[in-house]
């Protein structure tokens, strides 16, 4: 049995029970709550369970290790302690990094994990263990095994029955199974199981199943290499007799797992569960790209499709067309879903890690996380994380001060760490905003002079953000002394590089004694969107549909100033004015009326001047790509029906 080909799901089902464990584990510390226990033993002894049946015997030492101490928490043998706690942060983030290890072809043995388990061990010492009660079922003698048995006999064999339980958070049946198989087969020969060797194979069995078995082994010998097979439960081995008499027990059974990790559910609970996991499956990336692809071509045919169908005016075709386009919207929906996921994901591993942080600089932090529903496009959460991670770390060093500095300033001694996400037009926007000490742009204006990152005169003239926004300069920090986490700068012209790399942008508000909040925002890369059609001379734009409040009519006497800009009265409310002509260098003609486009970001408006309205349409977004990269207001590209390329706006630039 080649276990390779379970890898990738391996790899999924691992960083759930890890996350699983973190979220359990900051649960247990703040309320001590039995059912995180309940749920850390579970996820343990489920990884623990999938490292054995994969052969990744460090992850599964580990895990079995930390699912023993737990176990003598939730039988109230022992009383959890910040010890216990803190070895069990330590041991999760030991799998996590061993893992990451087997992800890249490793067999996660690249950890030194001995004082971790020496501190399990110690917490365990020598608590006995309660032996089960297990039910085997007996085998129907017939004339072939009373033959093989009475042979065997002769020959200084034994004939046992084994009663194997699986446990109830098993993953792959038939693989532990077959595990299981492949050690009887070490010690002497399997006669008989039951459900047939098939069924077990194709996993048409229970949890449980027996086998027919003989060995010159002694019965404590046999008990004890099947035990060590993850996701064994219980072990009963009996000397074999016939069907008609009581079978002898030669050996009470020891479990690995003594357990079950969740309370009995109702009968026609498992068969539910079944039907619920049926309608979940696992899908390639690169085949949902692939999708995306076609689709993406599709739709641009769609559209040259309805032109031509404009063009002819016959009634038949442009109906045809109309249930093209319906159909297409709904697909289209669904096509774009499938490559979104929620930020959650990222925002997940933060509370362990601020946690980690915050003790080891001796502070107080508490992270309170909002819109972790937020959708965001796969392969932006992927390269997200690490950008976030160092805008974190930073926050907590050097934004969050000690508990007695915080108190001197009449502030609370736990320190606030705000991580939000949410929605804004056809992007995401997530802040992370600590109420720390702020940063004292004095000292980045400062060291920036110092270093000749900008002139006095540049100095002179630069507002407070903009002297704050220095501090993502390469290599830049004003921190004093350096350490592990030190320097706002430490690491920010990555994170500004990064973000930027995914068609982002980073900014940062700032009040000293009051704190600091950076905002990232990211596209949500939605190959695929709804925008309007505008013209400006010669030249067709495209602007997303999402960031359009409404578009209106405009006299040239409409025009008013205010603060040297242009603006205009919109229900009451002076909103600034942008022309596409003047943004992008176009010759126009002179109009006395124009079309005004009214997009938003959060409260704030803007109105684009325009020559023309075309329409709403789908379009299909594409990246300019590097020789064109770095456009202000200009997010990607678009084909037309006709073929012509038009430029897609990008209206957060427009504020």
């Amino acid at each position: 049995m080649d276990v390779n080909e379970y890898l990738g799901l391996f790899l999924d089902e691992s960083q759930e029970h890890i996350q699983s464990v973190n979220t359990q584990l900051l649960k247990l510390e703040q309320t001590g709550s039995q059912e995180a226990i309940q749920e850390i033993f579970r996820s343990a002894h489920t990884l623990k369970g999938m490292s054995a049946t994969m052969g990744y015997e460090s992850v599964a030492n580990l895990t079995h290790e930390m699912e023993s101490a737990l176990d003598l928490v939730r039988a109230g043998k022992k009383e959890s302690n910040q010890l216990l706690l803190d070895t069990m942060f330590s041991a999760m983030e030991q799998i996590e990094e061993m893992i990451a290890n087997i992800e890249t072809g490793g067999r996660g043995a690249n950890v030194d994990v001995a004082a971790t388990v020496s501190a399990f061990q110690s917490f365990i010492g020598s608590s006995p263990k309660a032996a089960p009660t297990v039910e085997a079922n007996v085998f129907t003698a017939d004339l072939y095994t009373d033959s093989v048995i009475t042979q065997a006999k002769e020959t200084g064999f034994e004939a046992f029955q084994l009663h194997v339980k699986l446990s109830d958070a098993v993953v792959l049946k038939a693989a532990r199974a077959y595990m299981v198989f492949d050690r009887l087969q070490e010690l002497g020969e399997v006669v008989r199981t039951l459900p047939e060797t098939e069924a077990i194979e194709q996993e048409q069995f229970d949890l449980s199943f027996d086998v027919l078995f003989v060995s010159q082994e002694t019965a404590d010998v046999i008990e004890h290499a099947v035990s060590q097979v993850s996701e064994v439960e219980h072990v009963l081995v009996t000397v074999y007799t016939s069907a008609s008499s009581e079978p002898e027990v030669a050996v009470s059974a020891e479990t690995v797992a003594v357990a079950e990790a969740k309370p009995k559910v109702e009968a026609d609970e498992p068969k539910e569960q079944a039907v619920a996991q049926a309608k979940t499956i696992r899908v390639n990336l690169e085949r949902i790209d692939r999708l995306m692809n076609l689709f993406e071509e599709f739709i641009i045919d769609r559209g040259r499709l309805e032109r031509l169908a404009d063009e002819v005016g016959q009634p038949e075709l442009n109906e045809t067309v109309e249930k093209i386009k319906r159909g297409t919207n709904e697909l289209q929906s669904l096509v774009l879903t499938l490559r979104m996921m929620p930020i959650e994901q990222v925002f997940n591993r933060f509370p362990r890690m601020v946690r980690s942080v915050a003790k080891d600089i001796h502070k107080k932090v508490q992270l309170e996380i909002t819109g972790a529903e937020t959708e965001l496009d796969r392969t932006v959460i992927d390269e997200i994380g690490d950008p976030l991670v160092h805008l974190i770390r930073n926050a907590i060093d050097h934004g969050i001060e000690l508990p007695e500095v915080r108190v001197a300033a009449g502030k609370p001694e736990q320190g606030s760490l705000a991580l939000r996400a949410y929605h804004g037009g056809n992007r995401v926007f997530i802040e992370i905003e600590d109420d720390g000490a702020g940063i004292h742009v004095d000292k980045v204006r400062s060291k920036a002079l110092e270093r000749g990152v900008i002139t006095p005169e540049e100095a002179t003239a630069m507002t407070d953000n903009e002297v704050a926004m220095l501090i993502f300069a390469p290599g830049f920090s004003t921190a004093d002394v350096v350490t592990d986490l030190s320097g706002r700068g430490v690491g920010l012209d990555v994170v500004k590089n990064k973000i930027e790399s995914l068609g982002g942008v980073v900014t940062l508000e700032t009040v000293v004694g009051q704190g600091t909040k950076f905002q990232v925002s990211l596209p949500l890369t939605l190959s695929i969107i709804s925008a309007m059609l505008v013209q400006a001379g010669e030249e067709t734009y495209a602007i997303p549909l999402s960031s359009i409040l409404e578009t209106t009519l405009l006299d040239e006497a409409d025009i008013l100033t205010a603060h040297r800009e242009r603006v205009f009265d919109f229900r009451g409310q002076l909103v600034p004015l942008v022309y596409l002509k003047e943004m992008f260098a176009i010759e126009t003609e002179t109009k006395t009326q124009f079309p005004v486009v009214v997009v938003r970001k959060g409260n704030k408006l803007v109105g684009v001047v325009v020559n023309d309205l075309i329409g709403q349409q789908e379009i299909v977004m594409k990246p300019l790509g590097t020789y064109l990269e770095g456009i202000p207001a200009i997010s990607g590209a678009t084909i037309l029906g006709d073929g012509r390329v038009a430029l897609i706006v990008d209206s957060n630039d427009l504020f």
